[in-house]
């Protein structure tokens, strides 16, 4: 087991993600931050937070969406629905897709599927904390990345967050 972040690097790469959507978003008027269930919601909580402290007054929609129903094994293996709460249309706003790892690239295929009954966006991104990028099957890449790793078919990369695990690390098994 290899430590990849530890509490402290998530906290520190969490505000340079939030400095790189503010230079890049400016006032959050025209933009949407969406969090993918289950586990992205926990970095798009802190992103969501974070932002609300860097950009006091500024109104930034945020929701959380469930891919559940728009995945291409899901008549292969048991998954659990979890709430999505989306209460404002996407329509010709630039979304802002969040996500815990970027692995296969079928998580987020499967989110472009199930934003599109909330609306059409004029442009859709995509922030990860952790990269893989040598494992993906989809033509699909972040624009925001937090870390890069490298790591084979058979290994683990676990993120744990403190509201949900304890603590803030992320470690390659």
């Amino acid at each position: 087991m290899k430590t990849i972040l530890n509490g402290t690097q998530v906290a520190i790469t969490v505000d340079r993600l939030c400095h790189q959507l503010i230079e890049n978003q400016l006032d959050f008027s025209q933009s949407v931050l969406i969090g993918l269930q289950p586990r992205g919601i926990y970095l798009s909580d802190r992103i969501y937070h974070t932002l609300k402290k860097l950009l006091p007054g500024v109104h930034i929609n945020y929701g959380k969406l469930d891919i559940t129903f728009y995945r291409d094994d899901f008549n292969t293996s048991l998954h659990v629905p979890n709430e999505t709460t989306i209460d404002f249309s996407l329509d010709n706003k630039k979304v802002i897709l969040v996500d815990d790892v970027l692995y296969t690239g079928r998580t987020t295929r499967s989110a472009l599927d199930a934003m599109l009954d909330f609306g059409r966006p004029s442009d859709v991104q995509l922030l990860v904390l952790i990269d893989r990028r040598f494992t993906r099957q989809l033509p699909i890449q972040a624009d925001y990345t937090g870390r890069t790793v490298d790591a084979i078919i058979s290994e683990k990369v676990k993120v744990r967050w403190a509201e949900r695990d304890g603590k803030d690390e992320v470690i390659l098994e």
